[in-house]
């Protein structure tokens, strides 16, 4: 009974301190926050206050699985992607910022004569990477020394105190770095513009054929001659009113509706007419337009242009809204479960329509267990397998690297036959969060005594030094370095090195866009592997070679 009477009052304490921290974390200063890191300082006062309360190690590792998991299957299909455009350029600058981290910590580290564990968890710190810091205590645990559970302490220590230099280090640099070497963010932004679209104003306009030279032609090969980035939706040839397919011949005084952002639509339309006075798109007589939810597993994974939906019920996808972001659909878009189709198509084949892409909101809410349990459960055994490196170190990807990089692979595929690896949207985020919140929790209440000890101690303020120089110099060179070397435009470099969302909303702020954010999805599934792999093999070459 007394075990099961501690057992309630450490659940009590775990979800106190998840509030409370979620509360600290929202509150804002300057448009800026902790956010979810907030649980983890809260917690380390909750374990300073009482630390008699341990939270079970299974829990720690449960929320870390849980969110490292889901980050993959939200990343996969863009991490690939943006491998195969400039795969060799984003590993090489990856690897480059990493040692850079790594070597100045071991500098710290033979300088102070930390801890090896203590300087491993700065490392994580710094980063402000916890998946790295969860994957380096698992590898301490594997060890199996008798020193594990002070090892792991420290490790916590040193992650908690060099945590908020990462995040004022990494914005400091960029401001220093911005002005020393001169870079002009804005007309960065307007060359990058036509590869990274920002700030799209998607419109939706009519205009009359006028432009003899693109009359007779089927638009597909208008679009593949001209490289039209937009959608041609109805079109009306005399009285008749119809939607476009890739076979439409167009005719002088024939009117069309193009989809798109303002300036591409104005671009194209200079090639073939002029605004027209009548907008077909108020016309809803024949034609309706409707949002629906993508929530049919049948369809998830699969590009818009294996629905046919074109030649069976003469119907178009204009657009997909995907979490808060609009985007123009291609014949190559893939649908998710969760996405908001915009169809246009007749109003008596809406119903029809409906049923394909299913638009249940409330599945949507629901996970599949039997994809999501498979899932994890490739990722836990992916990452129990031991690597031995030349150098005579083993570490393995434990349960930070396997789940995340399980989640990666089989977002990728998005489907294997029938089963459907890739979640809904909401059910994702819903996800990361409750993992995230219960790995920080935890692994605050079970460090908060020994974080205030060494606080307290002549090896505190020397972690808090290390922590600011380490983030500050490291910064500064990768940022130099992948200017200058790998030739990376600077306002995709911030994202890059965006290791926190508050220095990627300090980015953003800087650009005044959103530019810094492509560069974060270029590279975050990327760097988040290689500082769970750098800091478990600092972590072993350090006590090596103490």
């Amino acid at each position: 009974m007394q075990h099961d009477a501690g057992a309630e009052i450490a659940l009590l304490y775990l979800f106190i301190v998840a509030a409370l921290g979620s509360w600290l974390g929202n509150i804002k200063y300057r448009g800026s926050g902790m956010g979810v890191a907030a649980v983890l300082f809260v917690g380390l006062a909750a374990g300073a206050i009482r630390p008699d309360i341990q939270i079970p190690k299974i829990i720690t590792l449960l929320g870390l699985a849980v969110f490292v998991y889901s980050i993959g299957l939200s990343s996969g299909p863009s991490f690939f992607g943006s491998m195969q455009k400039r795969g060799a350029q984003n590993v090489g600058f990856a690897l480059v910022a990493l040692a850079i981290l790594s070597i100045v910590t071991a500098v710290f580290h033979m300088l102070f004569q930390f801890d090896a564990s203590a300087s491993a968890g700065l490392l994580s710190g710094v980063t402000t990477n916890t998946p790295a810091l969860a994957g380096l205590l698992d590898a301490i645990q594997k060890q199996g020394a008798d020193s594990a559970d002070v090892q792991s302490q420290n490790a916590v220590v040193g992650y908690s105190i060099s945590y908020p230099m990462g995040v004022l280090g990494t914005m400091v640099a960029l401001l220093l770095m911005r002005r020393w070497l001169r870079v002009d963010m804005k007309k960065e932004v307007q060359s990058l513009k036509s590869e990274y679209p920002i700030e799209q104003n998607i419109v939706n306009l009519t205009f009359d054929i006028e432009n003899p030279g693109i009359t007779d032609i089927p638009l597909r090969t208008l679009r593949q001659q001209h490289g039209w980035g937009v959608m041609f939706a109805r079109h009306q040839h005399g009285e008749e009113l119809g939607i476009c397919h890739l076979e439409t011949r167009f005719a002088v005084g024939d009117k069309v509706s193009i989809i798109g952002d303002d300036e591409e639509v104005q671009r194209v339309a200079a090639m073939i007419g002029k605004p027209s006075e009548h907008q077909l798109a108020d016309d809803r007589a024949v034609f309706d337009v409707r949002r629906m939810f993508v929530s049919n597993p049948r369809i998830a994974g699969q590009p818009v242009s294996t629905l046919d939906i074109e030649e069976d019920y003469e119907a178009l996808i204009t657009r997909v809204r995907r979490g808060d972001i609009d985007m123009l659909v291609t014949r190559n878009t893939v649908l998710e479960l969760g996405d908001r189709v915009r169809v246009l198509a007749r109003r008596g084949d809406m119903p029809k329509l409906q049923k394909i892409f299913g638009d249940s909101y409330d599945s949507l809410s629901q996970i599949d267990l039997l994809s999501f349990g498979l899932g994890m459960g490739l990722g836990i055994m992916l990452g129990s397998i031991n690597f031995d490196l030349p150098i005579g170190i083993t570490f393995s990807l434990g349960f930070a690297g396997g789940p995340l990089v399980a989640g990666l692979v089989l977002s990728a595929l998005r489907r294997s036959g029938p089963i459907v690896w890739t979640l809904p949207y909401s059910a994702n985020l819903t996800l990361r969060q409750i993992g995230l919140m219960l790995m920080l929790a935890a692994i605050g209440i079970n460090s908060g005594h020994t974080f205030v000890s060494t606080m307290n101690s002549s090896v505190g303020p020397l972690l808090l030094l290390s922590g600011a120089v380490v983030s500050l110099v490291s910064a500064m060179l990768a940022m130099f370095i992948g200017y200058r070397f790998f030739r990376i435009p600077f306002v995709l470099l911030t994202g890059m090195l965006a290791h926190h969302p508050a220095n990627l909303s300090f980015a953003n702020e800087k650009a005044g866009n959103k530019m810094p954010t492509f560069g974060y999805a270029l590279t975050y599934p990327l760097l988040l592997i290689g500082k769970i792999l750098f800091v478990q093999l600092l972590w072993q070459i350090l006590s090596n070679l103490g």
